[in-house]
């Protein structure tokens, strides 16, 4: 798993122990971003992308033109229990395969039912990721791009996609820790991102899943993956 998931895993628990607390109580607004990471002593891209895995877990909600609300203050959502391994067994080519199915379905759905609030939250992750590339930097390019797929996830609202996801937290680093590595190879993500992104911006949701889905597929190709896929 990348190392920048335990630094993530460190800011959630940051945030869901005064939410324990009682600190920051159900249905209470968190403090703005801005303010929240300057109390915490993290960037802002680093706070979104652990605000997105509790938004996956239940326990936040991200609302337009208000901000982010507490929903649940449960011990039992801490990210150690909740982030469940990928099993043993499984390769990198199961990963991209359950990619695959799914994210090219969720790219769409939110495609064709995003407001302008989320919309905005997943232009800031692409932001993050072009400053990632910029800079050399794979740790944050990762950091951004998990979040940018998880929250895609958390845009649908479908419990079941949110279960899934937090199952397999650790899949998206599995599949693309190696490639964000190299310099060629981020650039080639965020114009993925990029791609995608203007898809879902022009609430075109057939593009949005066929963006999505030549993503994973240069995926394999980038780790010399010959994906084994349905005829179509």
């Amino acid at each position: 798993m990348f190392a920048s998931s335990k630094r993530v895993d460190s800011i959630v628990q940051k945030l869901l122990e005064p939410i324990e607390r009682g600190q920051w109580a159900v249905g209470q607004m968190l403090p703005g971003q801005r303010e929240l990471a300057e109390q915490l002593q993290i960037s802002r891209p680093s706070l979104r992308e652990a605000i997105t895995v509790l938004e996956t877990l239940g326990v936040l909600r991200s609302l337009p033109g208000k901000g982010v609300q507490v929903l649940d203050s449960s011990p039992q959502r801490r990210d150690g229990a909740a982030r469940q391994a990928i099993p043993r067994s499984a390769t990198l080519e199961n990963v991209l395969q359950l990619r695959y199915a799914l994210e090219p379905f969720i790219a769409g759905l939110v495609a064709q039912s995003i407001d302008d609030s989320a919309l905005s939250q997943l232009r800031l992750l692409v932001l993050d990721m072009r400053e990632a590339v910029e800079e050399r930097n794979p740790q944050a390019l990762g950091m951004a791009y998990s979040a940018f797929h998880r929250k895609l996830v958390a845009i649908t609202s479908n419990p079941i996609f949110l279960s899934v996801s937090q199952q397999t937290a650790g899949a998206l680093e599995q599949s693309d820790g190696p490639t964000l590595r190299e310099p060629e190879h981020a650039e080639q993500v965020l114009e993925e991102h990029e791609t995608i992104l203007r898809a879902i911006r022009r609430r075109d949701s057939e593009l949005a899943s066929r963006a999505m889905r030549q993503h994973i597929l240069n995926e394999g190709s980038r780790l010399d993956l010959q994906l084994q896929l349905p005829e179509t």
